[in-house]
């Protein structure tokens, strides 16, 4: 992975620290997804972008592992979330592609997700992004870069370092 970091400001006037990244394969994927584990707490929330099978739910798999989950990652997209059990900490892994808007009931629905010490990770998050942006702390955006390899341009919107 080669990282290069940029420093524009976000839409609300604080500043965003983007990182970009290269992955070579899916392992490097998954190594970037334990990567950014390493940097999240309870209550904080990833969006993730991108085109089908550019390596969001692969993110996430090294993510959850590294943040102690033992079940195997799955995307989410038939049943809109999967929950998993990690190290003093909760995992929940939405994907919203199905979704153009949301109801009443789909917002409750993404609220129960999000309670507690969970850590989540939302692929597709248009449909509910004003709903949980004070939660996000991450946008991840992926790519396809030819055969398996990946750009990725991490913006950090809260300082993890």
């Amino acid at each position: 992975m080669r990282p290069a970091r940029e420093a524009p400001g976000d839409a609300h006037g604080g500043e965003v620290r983007a990182e970009r990244r290269s992955t070579a394969d899916p392992d490097a994927t998954a190594a970037l997804g334990a990567e950014i584990a390493a940097r999240l707490r309870a209550g904080d929330v990833v969006l993730l972008r991108g085109d089908l099978g550019a390596g969001k739910t692969t993110l996430v798999r090294g993510a959850a592992a590294a943040l102690g989950a033992t079940a195997r990652v799955t995307s989410p997209t038939f049943a809109l979330a999967h929950r998993y059990d990690g190290d003093g900490v909760r995992i929940a892994h939405l994907d919203l592609y199905r979704l153009r808007a949301l109801g009443e009931e789909d917002e409750d629905l993404i609220a129960d997700e999000l309670t507690g010490d969970v850590v989540a990770f939302v692929e597709w998050p248009e449909p509910m992004a004003a709903l949980i942006a004070d939660r996000v702390v991450l946008e991840v955006e992926l790519e396809h870069a030819g055969d398996d390899a990946r750009e990725a341009v991490l913006r950090w919107k809260a300082d993890r370092t």
